[in-house]
């Protein structure tokens, strides 16, 4: 059996075309604009409309991709899409974007690990690929965490906003390598007894509601920069890499001191840190590929460039990916 390897073929992302400024935010809870951006580093967020579900950011990302891999829809046979902020409790969003899609063979489901699903989710299309159960995968972060934000918690509500960004992957002979293009190495993590301090209060099995979302922001930030590192550090071991390989590191934008610190502690040059989060906020699983999404727009990315995925959600869940592009 010839190995394989999983290569980005292409990205794209979609982001609503509501704006919800700092400023605009002060009329609807008690803050301000430098308490915003003084902690977070945000400046901007934006919300779905009106009748705009999760699917349909996903769906416009998905295309954006498609197009910029210049692959044809009918050639994806995986969709795997992370979301906290599913369409419908069920069947998967994933099935909707493959129906709004005009697919129907191969398969689609969800993947939930709140922030880090991005990354669970590369890592779950790429061990497909390289199982050589499908050819090309479509991998999509997607959320509109605006529906599960109490409006009236100033220490959430400001943080969060909608979005949803894409890639496609695809199988192809070798592995990967210094030489060659793919993923080089996944690693994920969890530990569930961390739950309460990043959670959403509702389900259909525990109170039959959407809920809503409640943070203890001091103990997320006080475990965000080991549990990054941890899972940095160990992609650079299984690869025999450092920091200073690295031409990019791109990773979740939940909050601009955590990203700096971690870049910091790992001797990662600042020029090297991709940061949107001052323009979307925290996408959640959609905020990598959004990321990733803007410095290949800007044409900033090159064949052979080295980069890091990483972040970490709630559960706790973290992960990162290394990969050349």
């Amino acid at each position: 059996m010839k190995a394989l390897r999983s290569v980005f073929l292409g990205c794209g992302s979609y982001l609503p075309e509501k704006a919800l400024t700092n400023q605009q935010l002060t009329e609807i809870v008690d803050t301000s604009d430098e308490w915003i951006v003084q902690r977070t580093g945000i400046k901007n967020r934006h919300i779905a409309a009106e009748g705009e579900f999760t699917s349909h950011l996903a769906v416009k990302a998905a295309k954006a991709a498609l197009e910029n891999a210049g692959v044809d829809a009918q050639d994806i046979d995986l969709i795997v899409l992370a979301t906290s902020t599913p369409d419908n409790t069920f069947p998967a969003t994933a099935v909707a974007v493959q129906a709004e899609l005009g697919i129907n063979h191969g398969f689609a489901f969800d993947v939930q690990a709140v922030c880090s699903g991005f990354v669970y989710a590369v890592t779950t299309a790429d061990a497909y690929l390289r199982g050589g159960l499908a050819k090309r995968a479509l991998v999509i972060g997607a959320e509109t965490f605006s529906r599960i934000l109490d409006w009236e918690d100033r220490t959430t509500c400001v943080l969060f906003g909608d979005g949803a960004g894409a890639v496609v992957m695809e199988a192809q002979e070798g592995e990967a390598s210094a030489e060659t293009s793919g993923v080089l190495t996944c690693h994920l993590r969890s530990d569930g007894r961390h739950k309460e301090k990043l959670y959403v209060d509702g389900g259909p099995s525990t109170t039959g509601t959407a809920g809503h979302l409640r943070m203890q922001g001091k103990e997320v930030f006080k475990h965000a920069v080991g549990m990054v590192t941890d899972v940095i550090e160990a992609a650079f071991d299984a690869t025999g890499t450092t920091a200073e390989d690295l031409d990019w590191f791109v990773p979740h934008q939940a909050n601009q001191r955590i990203i700096d610190a971690s870049a910091k502690k790992l001797g990662i040059a600042p020029e090297k840190v991709v940061k949107t989060v001052s323009e979307h906020g925290n996408t959640s699983a959609a905020s990598i590929p959004l990321a990733l999404d803007s410095i290949v727009k800007a044409g900033k990315v090159k064949k052979g460039d080295l980069i890091m995925l990483e972040a970490m959600g709630g559960g706790f869940t973290w992960g990162s990916v290394l990969l050349k592009w």
